[in-house]
């Protein structure tokens, strides 16, 4: 397995950057996940950091050196940031919970597979084509993909995301064969918002990815100009089928143990108290958290 690879995350007009990216990876898969916190809510980007976080200890715990079944390593990823997203809210006491997006990635065998919640979005594009693009979990994509008008409809209006009170929906997709060239690009919203799918495809198509990544993150900012939303992308070009090589930029590093296991994201103790939490006391909070609501909302 081997791949170049680039990310970089701008803070754009907003005051904290929400987005959360990073990516693992042992000798013979890889796994690479984005994150978007969701403004409106509180700590969107504690939820994207849990969410990055819950996926990179399942992969260290069950890539032994690779994933046994990868759809399933991917749908209970989903469902575990979820969760965890839960607990954090619970165990703060929190009457609204964080929420984020998420799109994450699996190449294993020189095969990718991939899943997604909300409108963080993965794109694969070869020889100068766009060969696959998630769909947005926003109604505005929905009727479209439908034929409907969608001129009065807001596109950030999303129908599901991971630490909302309902169990979040998911689409799983592949498996796609890479080949020698490829570019597989996860971004968050504030990169293809401002830029649209012919302007990315061509960027990936002409420029190595440490140069692509920034030359669209720089046009995304520029195009929203002081309204820029967070822009965050993480994009990989995928080179052979060797031993696992990643670079980041100009770095190279080489796995030789089949037992290594690599990753950027860090692992940071967002909260103590979500161990001591069970699962009554979650369902507890979860309760209360919808009767707050409900009560809110009967007074306005």
């Amino acid at each position: 397995m081997k791949f170049s690879i680039f990310q970089l995350s701008r803070i754009g007009g907003r005051e904290k950057n929400e987005d959360r990216m990073g990516y693992s990876y042992t000798r013979d898969a890889g796994l690479f996940v984005l994150a978007d916190g969701m403004g409106g809510h509180p700590d969107g980007e504690v939820a994207a950091q849990i969410a990055l976080q819950s996926f990179s200890s399942q992969f260290q715990r069950h890539a032994r050196t690779r994933l046994a079944v990868v759809p399933d390593f991917l749908s209970a990823g989903v469902l575990a940031a979820h969760h965890e997203i839960i607990r954090y809210a619970s165990a703060r006491a929190l009457l609204d919970t964080p929420r984020t997006t998420v799109v994450a990635a699996v190449v294993q065998d020189g095969v990718l597979q991939w899943v997604h919640c909300g409108d963080s979005r993965l794109y694969v594009v070869r020889e100068g084509r766009l060969l696959a693009r998630t769909r947005d979990h926003s109604y505005v994509e929905a009727q479209a993909h439908a034929g409907s008008a969608i001129e009065a409809l807001n596109r950030n209006v999303l129908f599901t995301c991971l630490g909302s009170i309902a169990r979040p929906m998911y689409d799983l997709g592949g498996p796609l064969p890479l080949r020698q060239g490829d570019k597989v690009m996860l971004c968050s919203d504030g990169l293809w918002d401002s830029i649209d799918d012919e302007a990315i495809v061509a960027s990936l198509s002409a420029l190595p990815v440490a140069q692509a990544v920034p030359a669209l993150v720089d046009q995304a900012l520029a195009e929203a100009g002081a309204r820029s939303d967070n822009v965050t992308v993480l994009a990989l070009e995928w080179e052979s089928a060797q031993p696992a090589v990643a670079s980041s930029g100009f770095t190279q590093t080489e796995l030789m143990d089949r037992d290594s296991f690599a990753s950027t994201i860090q692992a940071v103790d967002v909260d103590p108290l979500l161990d001591e939490l069970d699962e009554q006391a979650i369902e507890r909070s979860i309760a209360e958290i919808n009767d707050a609501i409900q009560r809110s909302a009967a007074r306005r």
